[in-house]
Formats: C-alpha cells, structure tokens, sequence
C-alpha cells in the first residue's frame, strides 16, 4: 500500500511538469512514465484519464520532437493495460472518416491492435473502415508508410484471430468481412503505390506483405490473388537492407501455405528455390546472417511441403561447378538433416548420391562443408549400409590428402592454403571424434572396413578417434553376445577391401603403445584395443593378454612410467607373446611387418628405437636359425633401410643376442673376415658411407653382451668379446702398420661404451671366484681418455663417459689397494673440479644449442664423478680408508673459488646419500664441522648440497632424522636472501646437533672455530650458529670436555676479535656455557656504571638471548626494580636495571607473561623520574669514555626510563599485546617531557590492545594504586592512564572501574589543574564507556565538572570540562540537569568569543545540545539567553574556523523556533550553501528584512551588542559586524532609528575605516553611507 501511495505520487508530480515547454525534459518525462506505467499492476482511473489526455496531446502535437511523439505514443499504448476502452476511445475520436490522421495516431492504432488482439478485434472492421477512406488522401512518404505499418500490424492481428477464434472470449466474428476489407486495402497499395514507392516505402510495403498475404490465403476465393502477389515480393530481392523482411515475409507466406494445404505452383516453387538459394549463396558479397537464416528456415518449409521437388533442385544445383552454390547446397542439406524432418529420410539415397557427386572437388571451402555434412548424416543415421561406406573413406581420405598438402606446402610457404589445408585436417579429426558407431546402421558400414585405416602411416593422425570407434564397435559387440536374443551387429559387410593381417595389426598398435610412456592418450588407446583384440590377433593370446595386459596398464595409472620401463614392459609382453603363440612362419611373417614399418618413422622418434627392439626381439624367438642368420647378414651388409644404421643394426643384434648368442658373435666374426678381404686395411676396414665401420662393430659386441644370457657369457666375454674390442680399437689407432693415439672423438665415445656395457654385463653376471683380467688394462685406456682431455674447455663427452666406464670397471674382481683407488680418484677430481665457471665453458659455444650441449655434458660429468667416488668409498672400505679419500676432496671443499667449491660439494652430496652405510668406526664430526657451515655458502647449489651432505652424515651412520621436514627445508635453501638461508641452517642445526656423538662434540668445535677465521661471513655466521646449536643440545652431556672446548674458544679468541660477527657468536657461546650461572653474571653486570658501554651491553645482550636464561633474567630485573621505587622514588640502581631491561628486551625477548608488570613498574619510572638529572659522579666518570653528544644524549634518567619503556611496547606490539600509538614517534618525547607528560600517557593508553581483557585488566590492577600516590607526578600519570580507558565499554565490564570513578570524581577538586583536567576527561569519558553510570552519578559527576568551568585561569581545564558535559548531556534529560541548567548556560555564554578555537567550537556545540534540555522551565529563560547570543552566532558564521562556521549555523537553526522566527530557516538553507565571506552583507540584509517584519525588538538587541565586535581580533568577525550593522540600520523602524546613538556609531564607523582590512574598510564606508540615508529620510541631521 506504501508503495502504490508513493507511485501515485511520483505520477502526480510527474504529471504536474508535462505542462512546461522543455522539450529534453518532457522526453525524460516520458521515459520514465513509460517504466512505472508497465511495471505497476494498479493505476488510479483519475491518474489514467489524465495521462491519457497528455499523451495523445502530446502524440498529435506536430511542434513537438518526433522523438518525443513517439515516446508518449508508447505511455498511451501502455496505459491500456490499465484502460483499454478509454485509450480506444481517445484514438478512434482523432481517427475520423475522410480526415487525414496525425501519422502517430495511425501508429498508436497499429501498435493496440499487436499488443491487445483479444481488446482490438471488435473495433477492427470499424478502423479498417475509416482507414479505407483515408488511403486516397495520403500523398507524404511517412503517411504512406504509416498505413502500411497499420496493414502489417491489423493483418498480423487478424490472422491471429482466424486461427485461435476458440481462444477470444466473446462470440465468433466474420473474419471474411475483415479479410475483405484487408484485400481491398492491399489491393489498393499494389496497384498505386508499390509501383512508385521509394526505398522507405518499399521497405513497409514489404513487411506489410507477409502478414497481408498470410492472411488471405485462408480465403479460397482469394488464394489465388494473392500468391499472385509473391512474385512482386521475390523482385524485391535488390538491396541488402531490405533482403532479410523479403525473406521474413516469404517465410510467413510458406508458412500460412502449409497451414492451409496450399500447394504452390511450379514455377512459383521454382523461383522461390532459386531466390533463396541465391541469399545463401551471394557472390561476392557474403550474405546477412539473419537473412541467411530466414532462408535457411524457408528451405526447411519446403523439404516438409515437398522434398521431392527440393531434392531434385539440390542435386541439379551441386552438379554446377560453382563453389558458393556447392557449399549452400551442402549447407541447407545439413540444416535440413538437423530438423529431423520425417519426410526427408525417404530420400536418403538420394541425398547420399548429391554428397557423392563432390567428393572429387579439391575446393577447400567445399571439401570442409562435404565433411561437415557427412558428420550431421552419421549423427541422424542418413548412411546405408550399401551406399554408405565412400563416405566414411572420404573422411579419412581427406585428412591424409591434407596431410600430404600441407608437408608440400610448408616447403612453399603458401601460409593461405596451408591455413585451409589444415581447417580440413581439423575438421576431418572433428568428424571422428563425433561419429558415435554405434547408431542404426553404423555397425554394419563400418565392421571390419575400420580396420584398414588402422596400419597405413598416413592415417596415424586419425588413430587415437580410429582406437575409440573400434573400442566401441567391439565392446557393443561383446555385449550383444552375452544375450543370446540379440542379432550380432559386427557382420562382415560385403564390399571387396583389403584387410590388415593379424601380424601387421600387433606390430602397428605395439608402435604406437609406446606413445603412452610420453603421457600421449594415442597410446594408451593403442594398448586398450590390445586388450580386447587377442582374437583377431592370435587365439593362443586370449588367457595370456588378459591377465599380462591389465598388469602392463597399471603404470599409467599413476601418469609417472617411464619411457625405459614402458619400453622394457612392452618388449616382455611381445616375448610372453611370441612365446606362446610358438609358431615359426607366424613369428617370421611379423618380422616382416616391423621391418616394413621402418620407413614410416624418423630416426630419432621414439617409434623407431622401439622397432630396431622389437624386431631384435622377434628374431631371438624365431626358431628358423637359418632365416635368422640370413637376416643379421643383410643387416650388416646392407644396413641402410634401418635408418640410424648403428643405432639400428646394435639394437636388432643385441637384443636377438638373448637367445642366440653364438649365431650372432657367427656373424660378426664372418662379417669381419669378409670385410677384411675386400677393403684396403690402410684406409681402415669399413670405409664408406653405407657400411658398418669398426666402431659400429665394437658397439655392436657391447651391446651384444649387455643382452647375452648371463650363463654363457663369462665363458666368451675374454675371448669372443673384449678380445675383439680391442684388437678393432687398436687397428683404428694403427697407421702404416704404426699405433698412435687415436683423437677421433667417435672412436673414442663407442670403445667407452662398448667397455662400459661390458662392465655393466660382467657385474651382472659376476660369479664368485671369476676374476676380469683386462681390468686394469681397461682402467688404463679410460684414465688415458680423461688426462687427454683439456683442462680449459668440456667440448666432447669423453671425460663422462669414461668416468661411468670406471665406475663399473672398478666393482669387478679382483679389488684394488688404497694406493690405487687413492691414484684412480685423484686424477678423476684433478681432472675436472679445476675447469673454469660453467657460463665460461658455455661461451665456447657458437650457438645456443652448443652451449645447452655444454651445460648438459658439466651436469652428466659432475653427476658421473660423484657415483665413481660413493662406488669406490663404500665399498667393502675400512674406515680409515674412507677418511683418506673424502680428504682428496677437503682441499676442494673451501677453495677461494666457489666454482670449485660447487662442485666439491655436488660431488659430496652425491656420496653422503642415504642409502649407503658407513663403517662402525667412521667418524663424521670433523667433517659434520666442515660441511654444514656452508649451507650459507654464495651459491644456492653449494648450500643445498652442503645441507644434504651434512644430514646424509647421519644417515650413512645409521641415524634416523625427520628426513621430510629436512628436505623441505633443504630446499628452501635457494632463497637468495641471507636471511632466509640463516634461519633454514639454523633450524637444521638444532634438528641435527642432538644427534652428533657426544665424544665428537669436541672435533666438532675446532671445525666450526677454524670456519669462523677462515670461511666467508655467511658461512662464518652459519659457523657460530651450528655452533651454539650443538652447545645447546649437548651442554648438559659437556662437563668432562667442558675445560678443552673453554681453552679451545679463548685460543680463537684474540684472532676472532678483530671480526665482529664472529666474537658474537663468541659471547654467545660462552652465554650457553655460563647459563648454569645466571645469578652470579647478572648480579656482577649490573654493577657497571650508567650508561653502558658497548661491551657490557653486548654481554647483556648474549644473556638475553640465551634461551635457557633469558625468562629467569627478565624476571629477577623485574623484581630488583620493584624493590628500587617501593617509596615512589627512583634511584641509580633502579635505572640501571631499566638500561638492562631495554638491553634484554631490544634482544626480541619474549614479553607476554609478564607485560603488565613490566609496563606499570617502568611507566612509574618514567612518572618518579620526571625531571631528575643524573647524579654528578656518573657524569664525570662518563665523560671520560664517551663524546659530549653522546653524553647529552643519554644523561637524562627520565629519558633512559623512556626508552626502556618505548622498547617495552615495540616488543608488545610484535606480540599483539599493544598497538601503534596514534602519535607516533612523537608519543615518547611527549612522555618524558613534564609539561606534556600527561599527553603522552593518553596517547600511551589509547595504544592499548583492548581485545587484550587480560593484559589490560591486569594493568588496571597494578596501576590502580598511582591514583592514591603520594607523588603527584605518579598520581597525574595514573590518573591520565584511567581517563582514557574510561571510554572502553568492554573494560567497564570486565574491569571494576567503578572505584576509580569515585576517585576521578575527588581528583576532579584537586589543586593541580593537569589532575583536574585528567579527572574531568575521565568523567567525560565515562559517558562513552558506561553510559548507566553517568545516570546514576549524575549529580557528583557535574557538579566536579561544572566547577572547572569555572578554572578561568587554565583554558584547557575549561575546555575539557565543555567537551565532558556535552558528552554527559547527550545521555540525561531535562528533569536531570534542570538544577544545573541555567548554571551551565550562562557559563557557557562566557566562552563563546574565547581566543581558543577548540573552547569557542566545544561552548557552542554544548549549547546546541542544551537547547534539547530546556524543559518548560526553563524554555523562557533560554530564549532570552539565545537574544543575547544571538550576535555571536550570526558573526561566527564567518569564523576563520570553519568547524566553528558549521556549528554556528547548526545552533542557528535549532535555536531559531525559541524565538519563533521559522522564516529564517529559508535563508539559512538558501544564503549559507556556499558560505562565502562576499555573501555576508545579502544574508544579514535579508535576514534583517525578516526580523524587521517580525520583530524589531531583536534587530535592536543586535544593534545594541554589535559594538563590541568592532574591536575583535579576527578580520572577518570585523567585517562581518559592520556588515551586520548596516543591515540592521537599513531596516530598522523610524522610531528605533531616532533612539540610536548616532554619535557614537559614526565615531566607531569612521574609526573602522581605517582598519587595515581592505574589507572592514568597505564595509564600514557602506554602513555610514547607510546611516546618512536613513537619517535624511526621517529628516535628522547629524
């Protein structure tokens, strides 16, 4: 109800500024009328009439904006939701009989007959009546154009009518005589305007027509008439605007014809067909997207009405060579097959044969919407089984044809049709990857057809969508068989097409598994249609596959198998495989297969490796030894079709060497003698580019023993195997007969490998007495290699493999001495820890690859050197033994040079891991010393490996650390930041430190204490922390080496005292040490002289941070602190134990259990020290080892009581005790000064954490006695500490503040005038913390606050007492402060011209609250007390303090109804918006003019108390008094001007004239020229 009342008014006054002439407005008008009119449900019939009558005037009003026009053409169409008739009415009273309408009424008729058909139909025969009349009259374009939009609109309505007449409430109408009148209308605007019409006009004749003829063609007797019309509406087919309501109107007579069973003529059809084709099909324009679907919607009209005909017209249209045409005809039939029309399907054939008849188009354009249809025709089930297969070819057809383009196009750069070429490759894959197989139909055009798409390379691009359809196909095939009722629907479908073998099927989708290991899902959908293949592949595979296949995917699972374990799980199934299958021919004719697929792969693919394996694999299980034999000879011979031919022809033999061992070392010693005889040996055995050389041959015999069976290899390997490598890699060093040292980089890389692969296959097949004599021969060519190498560059590869050589050679039998191992690993590490930085090597790079070459060649070289080192430590070596090789490593590990230092450590990292174990009696606490500093080392890489060197330490010793929490840190350590890196070392340290043997703590120590003088300051600070560390962990277990390690850090202590940091963790140190003694250390501390010097600081500091004494510590200085001001009075000693406290503190020790203590003992300091000096002795003594400024700095105590205090709350507010003080810095200089000591305390109270109950309230509780101190500064301090929390309600409520109430009240009479003024604000404050309390001490409470008003001598007593009663007013009555009253306004009267800005604002808000409080009694006194306040209020107007301004004006404004002058209110509002100084002389002139009217009384009284602003301080209370005085004289009555002192005013004028205010000056000049009028005009000379 609130609501309607509400809009009625908005309405009303709506309504009320229709009247103005302000077009822009009216439109807004409108507008807005428009939202309320159609989104309100109730309209009052008075407001309607008379919106009614405003909009139609305003429609037909011809001097009024179209714009405008047409929006109150809508308010008066809306408002017939509301009144039909009445609207109705209004329009038909201006649509009259041969009378030419307004073009808006016409409209506004169209417009009700579309929106309220139900309403409109029983006046239409009237309007179409008297519209017939008016067609004749019409000759502007807009008039014409308006009946047409009438006609579009009353045949829209109509035709409505005819085919819904059951839904009209009211009784049946002729429709035909309204049709009539409709053709008669039509008739006339063909036949004598469509002829001449203009574009404009054209257009609504168009949209006219559809609804027009729609209509009529429910009259038999006029069908024919007007389809007679559309051939009219088909020629209008000319301009792109008007082309889309051609075909919307088109669409609507299609629609009316089906309707009504018409059926259209031939040739009508034909061109319809034509036309609309045309508008899909515009060249070279493209065409409108709403035009194109309107006519796509009117094709679908027609394949319902008559598909045969529309077929017969596509598959004319497609056979034209015309793209455009093609690809619309393709279009529309998709659309078509999309609509699901029943009719359509049958012509399927036909359909199929029209798709047929393009296939061969090589247009892009074409070929893409060929794909696209055919996708739609799967989707609807439009393939047969006979004619549908071509399509499902041309699919993959098309995706190999734009494969092969696009690799001839990439070499042309011809990037348009490459961009076109690969949209049909996407598209082709799209197809796929939509095509369900499963949809009627589908199976049987498909199965086993699929299949032959699955091995020919070209189609690889498809396999992933091919494995899917095949997948589904079988999987629905299966479950059909398991019910007998249903028909299988994989029948094999007649047609004649080559079928892939069962062997071609295994070798390609084997290929293609491998894919999965790359996280590729093509493999894994290879793998799945393995699993349900078995069949088709092999019968003898079923059991087999089932239970190894689901084993095999489990990896994949997890997305984590790698490409060697895929690869390995693969070769096992294809041996499991052809194992049980055992069949020879089988296993040949699959060699075969994987032979022939070579070709389609590169070299480096990962396919490839996998054949050259798989082929290997398949012949080592073929029993046909001769076909095997034969095989390897043409390999070897010509290994060309194998690609990469060393590669290839190393994997096929090596892996065949798993069950033929002797056929193959057969052929390669025949190979080598045939080789021999018919190549010159000068030139080297196996010259030329096709065939295999000598070190293809030694990595073949490597490779060979890798895979030969573990039980006939140690019987060969000497003789059949090494003894071959060596003599190939000796004929490759000989020349002339003569052996030199080969640099062939080649060589070189293939002997290391094919050794290493020997030494890998020895240790694998190692048996306990076998003992590898080439050993130490084979040692010595890879220690040859790496002194070869140059120590300035890493180009080749050689240094890391020989390293990984090495390593396998030197786990064989027989074992090497100490000497040996000491001689193999210094070479190593003298080898490559000296090479320069990694970026230097990489500048030898030409390119980026050569330099990422490089980088990867350090990693391989750093990581190989690491695994030989852990080899040969841990191997079955005493310690002892150990010890001697980690020190080849000591030297390394604290080079000047971090590069050297980096891969020291990556090499130590590298042995310490877990998984090794020490000897019993390795000692790891010298090298725990050396390692462990360095996890702050320059370099992230060093501190990592350091950090991970120092916890495999305990590790390989047996000792079990939180390893997780150790490797997260560990890998925080790459953090640049110093910081950072310290705090990670630290917290390692403390896991790790227990755990070092107690008898090593010792050897522990003299490392760290070494790595303090020597190391670099990250890791020197590193040093002293792991240090501490393990002093803290072990101190207790200490006590029988507690004298040596003492003597061990004093003997550090003359050097390290020249590092600062370093004597740090000196004094720290010894801190751990002496926390057993806290008492004896602090009691001798504290005798030092104030102020500290640097070094009893320090050690004050080192005892802070001791965690073990630090609690104790703070505790016992509070208690020495307690004891020194029992009296209130602060000694030397008590400030001494301030300084440690601030020294202790500063440290960042922890505050929080004893923050309330700590703050009320130095706060009182801070208050019993306020101006003391220090005592003279301490002076002199100080000015003998300090300056002068720093002397002056710190001689005051009150300030050293300060700082303490400052580091006190800076600690509490890291802690969340306290807050930012919202005086900042500026708060301390505050406290320690005596003047404005009592500032600082509030501002100190304000910075409590109140959501702190705890703290605060214990505070409270220890403060609670300074109120009743004997020392007045104490009692000040307190008693400002409380004022401020008396305004936390939450304090009041915990807190039992209703004892210092009682208290605030009594110190609200004290003598001293800061207590008192802290008391009063307090009192004040109370209002805000305990609003119940104020009630129910009112009385006490003003009374102590009212007597300060009366603290005339100290201004911010007087202050502070104005804000504590505004505050308490705020919450009492008038029968409460009724006593007071009068008390408090007249005192507050006093300070309404006070110099202070703060009392002058405080005074005249208390007063406006005042004004609340009158009551009856005391409403007359108050009044009279507002006339003689009045001036003050109406001259600060323009106080230089705008605040004061603003309040003036507030209390102007409440005060005015006292006086019963209401009518000011209006100037106020109006003159003081701006309050600008130039505007003070029209408001007091106006003013006066009001107060002349109503009472001259008060302009009187003004006059008579403006003198003594004449004389005020401020320029514009000056200016705005003579302002105020000329007003007053200006409308002051003759008789009020005869009893002015006119003698006086001008004296006081003419002296204003000479202020120095340029403004005082003018307006003292107006005021006299004012005065000398008004005495003329009542005849009085002056």
């Amino acid at each position: 109800m609130e609501e309607s009342i509400e809009t009625f008014g908005d309405i009303n006054l709506t309504l009320g500024m229709l009247n103005k002439e302000d077009n822009i407005s009216k439109e807004d008008i409108y507008c807005h009328l428009t939202t309320i009119v159609q989104n309100t449900e109730i309209l009052d019939d008075a407001i309607v009439q008379r919106l009614i009558y405003y909009a139609s005037k305003d429609m037909r009003d011809s001097n009024v904006l179209r714009e405008i026009r047409m929006l109150a053409g809508e308010v008066l169409v809306s408002l017939a939701a509301h009144d039909f008739n009445s609207v109705m009415y209004e329009v038909q009273s201006n649509f009259r009989i041969l009378e030419l309408p307004d073009e808006f009424v016409v409209l506004a008729l169209a417009e009700l007959a579309t929106s309220y058909v139900s309403q409109s139909i029983p006046f239409m025969m009237m309007t179409l009546l008297t519209m017939q009349t008016m067609l004749r009259l019409a000759e502007e374009e807009r008039m014409k154009e308006a009946f047409c939009i009438a006609l579009e609109k009353f045949s829209k309505a109509i035709y409505k009518y005819v085919n819904h007449w059951k839904d009209f409430p009211y009784p049946r109408l002729d429709a035909n005589r309204l049709s009539d009148k409709i053709f008669m209308l039509f008739r006339y605007i063909m036949e004598k305007w469509a002829t001449l019409a203009s574009p404009m006009h054209t257009l609504a004749i168009v949209k006219a027509h559809g609804p027009t003829v729609s209509l009529l063609l429910h009259r038999e007797d006029l069908c024919e008439y007007a389809l007679g019309q559309v051939p009219w509406l088909l020629n209008q087919y000319k301009d792109k605007e008007i082309d889309f309501h051609v075909t919307q109107s088109l669409r609507q007579i299609l629609t009316a014809a089906v309707l009504y069973d018409i059926g259209l003529p031939k040739n009508l059809r034909r061109s319809i067909f034509f036309n609309l084709l045309h508008q899909v099909c515009r060249v070279p324009e493209p065409p409108i997207k709403e035009n194109e679907l309107e006519a796509s919607s009117c094709f679908l009209i027609l394949a319902n009405s008559n598909p045969a005909d529309l077929m017969e017209f596509f598959d004319e249209q497609i056979r034209s060579n015309n793209e455009a045409i093609r690809m619309g005809v393709l279009s529309l039939l998709r659309s078509t097959i999309n609509a699901d029309e029943p009719k359509l399907r049958d012509y399927m054939t036909s359909i199929e044969r029209t798709v047929k008849v393009v296939m061969n188009d090589p247009s892009i354009k074409v070929r893409n919407s060929v794909l696209l249809l055919i996708q739609t025709m799967c989707e609807k089930s439009y393939i047969e089984a006979r004619e549908g297969w071509p399509l499902i070819d041309y699919i993959f057809s098309q995706f190999a044809i734009s494969s092969k383009n696009l690799e001839k196009l990439m070499k042309t750069n011809s990037h348009e049709n490459e961009k076109g070429e690969k949209s049909v490759q996407e598209t082709s894959l799209e197809v796929l990857k939509t095509l369900d197989p499963l949809v009627i139909g589908m199976p049987q055009v498909l199965w086993p057809r699929i299949l032959t798409f699955v091995v020919p390379a070209e189609y690889t691009g498809t396999l992933a969508h091919l494995f899917n359809i095949i997948r589904i196909l079988i999987m629905a095939e299966e479950r059909k068989q398991l019910n007998a009722k249903e028909s299988t629907a994989l029948v094999i479908s007649t047609g004649a097409v080559k079928l892939p073998t069962p062997q071609q099927l295994l070798a390609r989708l084997l290929v293609i598994s491998m894919l999965a290991s790359l996280g590729e899902l093509l493999g894994a959908g290879a793998i799945g249609l393995l699993k349900i293949l078995p069949e088709i592949i092999h019968p003898k595979l079923v059991e087999l596959w089932k239970t190894r296949i689901p084993e095999l995917l489990q990896p994949l699972e997890g997305k984590n198998a790698s490409i060697a374990l895929w690869e390995t799980m693969l070769l096992q199934l294809l041996k499991e495989s052809l194992w049980k299958i055992g069949d020879t021919a089988w296993t040949i004719q699959l060699s075969w297969d994987f032979n022939h697929q070579m070709a389609g792969y590169t070299n480096t693919s990962t396919e490839k490796k996998f054949l050259w394996k798989a082929l290997g694999i398949t012949l080592a299980y073929c029993q046909d030894t001769g076909f095997v034999s034969s095989q390897l000879r043409e390999f070897l011979i010509a290994p060309d079709p194998l690609g990469d031919q060393r590669q290839g022809i190393t994997s096929i033999l090596g892996y065949c060497a798993e069950n033929h061992l002797d056929i193959v070392l057969k052929v390669l010693k025949t190979f080598q003698d045939r080789e021999k005889f018919f190549v010159n040996r000068c030139k080297g055995l196996f010259s030329g580019k096709k065939n295999l050389s000598k070190t293809d041959i030694m990595v073949i015999y490597g490779a060979v023993a890798l895979h030969a069976p573990k039980e006939q290899l140690l019987t060969r390997i000497d003789q059949d195997i090494v003894s071959q490598v060596l003599l190939l890699y000796n004929q490759c060093c000989q020349v002339l007969g003569m052996s030199v040292m080969n640099k062939d980089m080649d060589l070189q890389m293939s002997f290391t490998r094919s050794i290493t692969e020997i030494g890998i296959a020895v240790q694998d097949a190692q048996e306990q007495g076998f003992r590898f004599s080439y050993k130490e021969v084979l040692l010595g060519y890879m220690l040859d290699f790496i002194r070869d190498e140059p120590l300035d560059s890493l180009a080749t590869p050689v240094r890391w493999k020989a390293l990984i050589a090495i390593r396998y050679l030197s786990k064989l039998k027989p074992q090497l001495s100490l000497k040996d191992n000491l001689h193999i690993l210094e070479e190593n590490i003298r080898r490559l820890l000296p090479l320069p930085p990694l970026e230097k090597l990489k500048n030898e790079g030409q390119t980026d690859k050569d330099k990422e070459h490089i980088k990867f060649l350090y990693e391989r070289s750093i990581d190989s050197l690491g695994k030989l080192l852990k080899t040969m430590i841990w191997d079955n070596v005493p310690a002892e033994e150990c010890q001697e090789m980690f020190n080849l490593l000591r030297m390394w590990l604290v080079s000047q040079k971090e590069w050297e230092r980096e891969r020291a450590f990556q090499i130590t990292a590298k042995v310490l891991t877990n998984d090794v174990e020490a000897p019993e009696n390795f000692k790891i606490g010298s090298l725990l010393g050396l390692l462990a500093p360095h996890s702050c080392d320059t370099l992230p890489t060093i501190r990592q490996a350091a950090a991970s060197s120092a916890i495999g330490l305990f590790c390989i010793k047996g000792i079990h650390l939180e390893m997780e929490r150790l490797q997260g840190m560990q890998e925080g350590l790459e953090c640049d930041d110093v910081q950072v890196q310290i705090k990670i070392s630290s917290k390692i340290a403390k896991i790790v430190s227990k755990f070092i043997p107690s008898e090593e703590v010792q050897m522990f120590l003299e490392e760290t204490l070494d790595g303090l003088e020597s190391l670099n300051p990250t890791c020197t600070k590193a040093c002293g922390i792991w240090m501490i560390a393990a002093l803290k962990e072990q101190g207790a277990a200490l006590e029988e080496q507690l004298l040596e390690i003492l003597n061990t850090i004093y003997h550090h202590m003359p050097v390290l005292r020249q590092k600062e940091e370093s004597f740090q963790f000196i004094l720290e140190a010894i801190s751990q040490i002496t926390s057993f003694h806290t008492d004896a250390v602090v009691a001798n501390i504290l005798q030092k002289p104030l102020p500290f010097d640097r070094d009893t600081k320090t050690l004050w500091k080192a005892l802070a941070e001791n965690p073990a004494s630090s609690g104790k510590l703070l505790r016992a200085l509070i208690d020495k602190l307690e004891k020194g001001l029992e009296d209130d009075i602060a000694t030397m000693d008590a400030i001494s134990v301030a300084c440690a406290m601030h020294e202790v503190v500063s440290t960042g020790t922890p505050v929080s259990g004893l923050y309330p203590e700590l703050f009320t003992i130095l706060l009182k300091l801070v208050s019993c020290t306020l101006g003391q000096n220090m005592p003279t002795a301490a002076l002199n003594w100080r000015r003998q080892v300090i300056k002068q400024g720093e002397l002056q700095q710190v001689a005051d105590p009150c300030r050293l009581s300060t700082i303490t205090l400052k580091c006190v709350q800076a600690q509490a507010m890291r802690e969340g005790l306290a807050k930012e003080s919202d005086e900042g810095d500026n708060l301390w200089s505050l406290l320690s000064s005596p003047g404005t000591h009592h500032i600082g305390v509030c501002a100190l109270a304000r910075s409590m954490a109140v959501w702190q109950h705890g703290v605060i309230l214990d505070i409270m509780d220890h403060l609670l006695l300074s109120l009743t101190s004997s020392s007045e500064n104490y009692r000040i301090t307190g008693t400002a500490f409380f004022a401020e929390l008396m305004k936390e309600p939450i304090l009041w409520k915990h807190g039992n503040l209703r004892d210092v109430l009682i208290l605030m009240d009594q110190s609200a009479w004290d003598s001293n005038a800061t207590l008192r003024q802290m008391a009063i604000r307090g009192l004040g404050n109370t209002a805000l913390g305990a609003p119940h309390k104020v009630k129910k001490h009112k009385q006490i409470m003003l009374e102590s606050i009212i007597r300060g008003l009366y603290h005339l001598a100290r201004t911010e007593v007087v202050c502070e007492s104005l804000k504590a009663l505004k505050k308490i007013l705020e919450l009492l009555t008038d029968r409460d402060v009724s006593f007071y009253f009068k008390e408090i306004v007249l005192q507050t009267r006093t300070f309404f011209e006070d110099e202070q800005d703060d009392v002058r604002l405080t005074a005249t808000c208390l007063f406006e609250n005042l004004a609340s409080l009158t009551g009856r009694r005391w409403k007359i006194f108050f009044a009279e007390e507002i006339k003689k306040s009045l001036i003050s209020f109406l001259l600060h107007l323009w106080d230089p303090n705008p605040k004061i301004g603003a309040a003036c004006r507030d209390v102007l404004i409440i005060c005015i109804p006292f006086l019963g002058l209401q009518e000011l209110y209006g100037i106020l509002d109006h003159l003081l918006d701006g309050q600008d100084l130039p505007r003070a002389r029209d408001f007091y002139r106006q003013l006066c003019v009001k107060l002349a009217k109503k009472n001259q009384e008060i302009l009187w009284i003004l006059h008579t108390h403006s003198f003594t602003f004449f004389s005020s301080n401020w320029e514009m209370i000056r200016s705005a008094a003579v302002k105020l005085t000329d007003a007053i004289v200006l409308n002051l009555t003759s008789q009020y001007v005869e009893l002015l002192d006119k003698e006086q005013l001008t004296t006081r004028l003419q002296a204003l004239r000479q202020d120095p205010c340029i403004s005082v000056q003018r307006a003292a000049e107006a005021a006299l020229q004012t005065l000398l009028r008004r005495c003329k005009e009542i005849t009085i000379c002056l």
